[in-house]
């Protein structure tokens, strides 16, 4: 399970330290891909192939589910952590998530995300701002 925020440097070779609470549930591989939000999602291997098999189920007849496809596979990396607790994130996974010196780790679950944090910033005080009406909206969840 993945829970809590952290922040982290990436180093000139595009390495990042994965939270050592993480690492465990990660010694097996893992993949990193684009996230839905100009974020990265890390996920280990076992979340990996159910989500790409229910990825690879959608119709190609389907352009949303086409590209979707393509977001999901066309830059994902399978990485494995370094004895130092690292993985590299590629220039073009850095590019997409303007990913440079720093990028803040949070854990949602069943995956980890990776931000920039600026825009981790920009997302949480959005959020706090419109709190309420996500509360609302999702209400039966709670």
């Amino acid at each position: 399970m993945f829970l809590g925020r952290f922040s982290h440097n990436l180093d000139a070779k595009g390495r990042l330290a994965i939270p050592a609470k993480f690492r465990g549930a990660l010694a097996d591989g893992l993949v990193v891909t684009r996230g839905i939000d100009r974020c990265l999602s890390v996920y280990p291997l076992a979340a990996w192939q159910t989500l790409a098999e229910r990825v690879s189920a959608l119709s190609i007849s389907d352009p949303d589910a086409r590209q979707f496809r393509r977001i999901v596979f066309a830059e994902a990396a399978d990485e494995a952590l370094d004895s130092q607790g690292r993985i590299v994130v590629g220039a073009e996974l850095r590019r997409y998530a303007a990913l440079d010196r720093e990028a803040v780790v949070v854990g949602m679950n069943t995956y980890i995300e990776i931000w920039n944090p600026e825009r981790w910033e920009r997302l949480t005080a959005t959020v706090e701002d419109e709190g309420t009406g996500i509360a609302q909206r999702l209400a039966d969840l709670i």
